[in-house]
């Protein structure tokens, strides 16, 4: 073989390799087993919208004749994508007639959640700036704590499997593909409030829910139809507080009522309950999502102390 053919041999084979190696490969989220190991991580955890400062932006002792540069990282740690209008920061803590022309309120979105792409979820950064700072005459030092509060709207899905009997006491448990038994989700659904505990009871042809629901996210959960964009400002008032609205679907099942009956759940030292009863078509046991929607708001905050030296 002459040196041409033998070099053009060769990078035959090593195309051939990579493209073999290239046809073995399975991208995220085409095969099955790996797309239910990834679902399972983007649907866990009890986090959503996490704010932080910057290292240094700003630094915790400073000039007066320095601009005031406060920079903050925006991370969506949950599984629901937020918009431009859903999120809102909003800086206090210090005296606007030192640290002049700071804009208060900003958006902090838009921020996608955790996918089968991105299991860290979306990411943005906010800046607030001041490049006028003025202590008064004979201050020698200024320090502020710098309290940031942020809001946004979240959602969190649980669809736990559940098995129904219409004919729980009549067939022996032989003769049954599966027994109804109450489901233990712990971990979250990512989201700061989640499902913690179902129960599951049959009455005949009618299956009860108890829907354990609780705020595991640090932070204080809000009604959906709380007025976000200023929340720093202590404009919410009690019915702002501690509310979330739900429903509950389950195919295969009618739903003849859920308690609270106006769909708002009211949380008492972050838990609460929703019971819901369906009636269940069909004569066998079988195996079913009960599909459980929650929609909230929430509100979280951070402090950062700085200080402010006035120029020798």
């Amino acid at each position: 073989m002459d040196g041409f053919s033998y070099r053009t041999a060769i990078v035959l084979l090593l195309i051939s390799t990579l493209f073999l190696s290239s046809c073995s490969v399975i991208p995220q989220g085409e095969d099955a087993d790996s797309t239910a190991n990834v679902l399972s991580q983007v649907q866990s955890g009890t986090q959503g919208i996490d704010v932080d400062f910057v290292n240094d932006y700003p630094p915790y002792t400073m000039y007066d004749v320095s601009d005031f540069v406060m920079l903050l990282e925006v991370e969506n740690k949950g599984a629901y994508d937020v918009g431009a209008t859903e999120c809102y920061l909003q800086v206090t803590g210090f005296d606007p007639n030192i640290i002049m022309g700071v804009d208060y309120v900003q958006s902090c979105g838009p921020v996608d959640g955790k996918n089968v792409y991105n299991l860290d979820g979306g990411w943005n950064q906010v800046e607030y700036s001041s490049s006028s700072i003025s202590l008064p005459y004979g201050t020698l030092e200024y320090s502020p704590s710098l309290n940031l509060v942020w809001c946004y709207d979240y959602q969190t899905w649980a669809n736990p499997s559940i098995c129904v009997d219409p004919l729980f006491y009549q067939i022996t448990s032989e003769q049954k593909a599966c027994t109804p038994q109450d489901v233990s989700m712990g971990g979250g659904q990512g989201g700061p409030v989640s499902v913690s505990y179902l129960g599951v009871d049959m009455i005949g042809d009618t299956a009860v829910f108890e829907i354990s629901v609780h705020n595991g996210g640090g932070g204080r959960v809000l009604s959906p139809y709380a007025d976000i964009s200023n929340c720093g400002e202590s404009n919410l008032d009690y019915d702002d507080l501690d509310r979330v609205s739900y429903s509950v679907e389950m195919t295969g099942g009618s739903l003849v009522s859920c308690t609270p009956s106006d769909g708002i759940l009211r949380l008492s030292n972050d838990v609460g309950k929703i019971v819901c009863t369906f009636n269940i078509i069909g004569t066998t046991a079988y195996e079913t999502p009960l599909i459980i929607t929650l929609d909230y708001k929430y509100m979280d905050s951070t402090q950062k102390s700085v200080q402010v030296i006035a120029t020798p």
